[in-house]
């Protein structure tokens, strides 16, 4: 009787432990899975992707309610400055003045003075890399004269293009109550800058600028982050919440996305990838690559994979074809993704999975990998107006 209460003890402690496994498993898929949601609905958000070429609107939320574009200003002014480039006003080697105005300007900035040497050049790149408010004032002055009769400039200009919502109130998108912008305006002005100035678009992918023996990389984490990605435009201010244009090619087809109003620039370039991701998958353009994408607070907004012979090493492929094991053989796609710096390799499956078959593949990772199962052709969470 000793050894059968023995066997009975020992067999509900298993049981205990593998409860707890399922449960601890499930619950770790689920945060693995769980898309990143960019506050969608909250009152400052605003999004809209579209491809570029042709202005076709593949998806959007609240596209034309006012925003506070932040340092998506900064867009504008280097419209600006490509104009005067092309019309012969100003040349890439001409010294900016630096007015104790531009000098005074709030961070972040390059630290200009006045009487320091800076050509337009360099300029540009201060705006681009760093979003330099200094760099962006010394600019507007230049232009217009003032920064005031320069940003007076900047609204009329974008009125011209097709921005009707927008007023511009100074050049660097420093806070001021009466400066306004909708995610449409910023992407008819994005899909201008491509089309009007292919020559100086370049300057929205280079990855770092040098200025006074510093290396300042580019605020623009998706150059990194996400293929196909060159450019345009972080912003952020306590108005505004975190901000992001980003156009990406990818098929020979190129989009442009807008994001306004996110609550942490993690929680927004993950967003924005998902978004992206969408409007390709619309256009049945398939994931080239596959992209560990996480958030400040560590979520994953997992891509569609990449084909797992892509994942890098014999170790990441073993773990793979372990995940691909509880997956339908109709969709053999696997991909590594990171969770607070661990590996987990993600198999997707047509079919709906049971939390068991996760569970189980969560825990044979034979080559110290583990695998998650989870739904593909599930749409990340994304509103459209």
């Amino acid at each position: 009787m000793a050894t059968d209460g023995c066997q009975r003890r020992s067999f509900w402690s298993r049981r205990g432990v593998e409860l707890l496994t399922l449960a601890v498993g499930v619950a770790l898929v689920a945060l693995w899975s769980a898309p990143v949601s960019a506050q969608v609905g909250s009152a400052r958000y605003s999004s809209i992707v579209v491809e570029a070429a042709s202005g076709q609107v593949l998806q959007s939320a609240a596209p034309d309610a006012p925003r506070h574009p932040a340092s998506l200003t900064k867009l504008m002014t280097l419209y600006m400055a490509f104009e005067a480039l092309r019309d012969r006003r100003i040349t890439l080697d001409q010294y900016v003045p630096v007015s104790g105005h531009a000098a005074a300007m709030s961070p972040t900035k390059l630290g200009l003075v006045p009487g320091t040497r800076i050509t337009v050049d360099q300029a540009i790149m201060g705006l681009v890399t760093k979003s330099a408010n200094d760099a962006a004032a010394a600019l507007g002055e230049m232009l217009g004269g003032s920064e005031d009769r320069f940003a007076q400039m900047m609204t009329l200009r974008a009125r011209a293009l097709g921005m009707t919502h927008t007023t511009f109130m100074n050049a660097s998108g420093l806070p001021d109550p009466d400066q306004w912008t909708t995610a449409r305006d910023m992407a008819v002005l994005a899909r201008r800058l491509i089309s009007g100035f292919p020559n100086e678009y370049r300057y929205f992918s280079v990855p770092s600028f040098t200025w006074q023996r510093r290396v300042i990389a580019n605020h623009d984490h998706l150059l990194r982050s996400y293929p196909g990605a060159d450019g345009m435009k972080t912003g952020y201010t306590q108005a505004s919440g975190y901000n992001l244009v980003t156009s990406a090619t990818r098929g020979g087809v190129r989009l442009v996305g807008v994001v306004l109003g996110a609550a942490s620039g993690g929680e927004r370039d993950a967003h924005m990838m998902t978004l992206l991701d969408q409007g390709y998958g619309q256009l049945d353009i398939p994931v080239e690559h596959a992209i560990a994408r996480a958030s400040s607070h560590g979520l994953i907004a997992s891509a569609q994979a990449a084909p797992v012979e892509r994942a890098a090493g014999r170790r990441h492929a073993a773990a793979g074809k372990n995940a691909h094991r509880f997956a339908d053989a109709g969709k053999k796609h696997a991909e590594p993704v990171t969770l607070k710096h661990k590996t987990v390799v993600q198999a997707h499956t047509a079919k709906p999975v049971q939390p068991g078959v996760r569970t189980a593949c969560a825990g044979t990772g034979k080559h110290k990998i583990p695998c998650a199962v989870s739904r593909s052709g599930v749409r990340q969470a994304a509103s459209r107006s």
